[in-house]
């Protein structure tokens, strides 16, 4: 798992790491506390979509890392690409499964919501 972590980039996929802790402990917290759910809801969503953005910012360095390596040697050879496109493909992934996770946290805690938690054009109070 680490060395998965390190192939991404560290400058990426550790920062995702640790949002994915904040929006576990967030939806721990949201089950455990429904009275400030909806404060804790929006920033759940608001984190997950961070993590999207920024798991994608870091495809965009993959990708520049990548041709950089083939501009730089003047040659295209698989090697060459390998370190940035595995840097382009794990960092959106990663962040993908966290969105996922965020949003199935809030999918759940909106479903044990009570009818009264709501404003009458659907939102929560």
């Amino acid at each position: 798992m680490i060395d998965k972590l390190n192939d991404g980039g560290p400058f990426f996929t550790y920062p995702i790491m640790i949002l994915l802790v904040i929006i576990i402990a967030l939806i721990v917290r949201g089950c455990l506390k429904s009275n400030s759910n909806g404060k804790i809801i929006a920033l759940i969503k608001s984190i997950s979509w961070f993590t999207l953005a920024w798991g994608f910012l870091g495809r965009t360095f993959g990708l520049i890392v990548a041709f950089d390596n083939v501009s730089a040697s003047g040659e295209l050879t698989p090697s060459l690409l390998a370190g940035g496109l595995k840097m382009a493909i794990l960092n959106p992934l990663f962040a993908i499964v966290v969105f996922l996770i965020a949003r199935a946290g809030v999918i759940y805690m909106l479903s044990v919501k009570k009818e009264t938690d709501f404003e009458p054009n659907g939102e929560l109070k």
